[in-house]
């Protein structure tokens, strides 16, 4: 967990975005597919290496409309049973239709920086969380609030999206999505976790 002597990894120091990432650095990429009419969400994680290699697969399935996805994602981390996993790096926390992901409980449960990616400006979601859950909204709120505020950032490929983070800076967290985005905005195992969970999800509905 020790990078270039005196950094450990997920630090948020002023300086740590001056350290570089190595080639086979392993990122686990988690995105999600369902239909509100769907009981479960399936939740992909692929397990990416720098050279864009996949190296590793699982699946969870969080409630729809519940708040077991945290809980979910902590299980899929323990099942892969991989210490080399340097980052997770989520397709946003608010999944399953509300079911919101607590980022500071992945970073501290799993010793593993958390880096959440979303791509549009949000109006916030308070008043949809007092409609659709009266009985649990301030609960809910309260997981979205411990959630770092999200910063625009730029990429190399000249498009930007934002970025919340835990256990990482986030300019040191912009240095490793820039490594796994090849065009667009999209980082690799974003993509990939996202292409496969339609695909199981699409196939579970036959």
């Amino acid at each position: 967990m020790v990078f270039i002597l005196v950094y450990k990894l997920g630090s948020s120091s002023e300086n740590d975005s001056t350290v570089g990432w190595k080639k086979g650095v392993r990122v686990l990429g988690v995105a999600e597919s369902f239909e509100k009419s769907d009981s479960k969400s399936v939740v992909s994680g692929v397990i990416m290496r720098g050279d864009i290699r996949i190296d590793g697969f699982g699946v969870c399935f969080p409630t729809i409309g519940g708040r077991d996805s945290t809980r979910e994602l902590l299980s899929l981390f323990a099942e892969l049973k991989r210490e080399d996993i340097r980052a997770w790096m989520l397709g946003g926390n608010v999944i399953s239709w509300f079911n919101i992901i607590d980022i500071m409980t992945l970073h501290e449960k799993t010793d593993t920086p958390v880096i959440c990616v979303s791509y549009h400006p949000s109006e916030g979601i308070e008043k949809y969380l007092v409609e659709y859950f009266p009985d649990d909204w301030e609960e809910r709120l309260e997981i979205l609030k411990s959630t770092s505020e999200r910063i625009e950032v730029q990429l190399s490929t000249g498009h930007s999206l934002f970025l919340s983070t835990a256990g990482i800076s986030v300019s040191r967290a912009r240095r490793l999505v820039d490594k796994f985005t090849l065009d667009g905005r999209v980082p690799e195992p974003i993509r990939v976790s996202r292409t496969i969970a339609a695909g199981i999800q699409r196939d579970l509905r036959k």
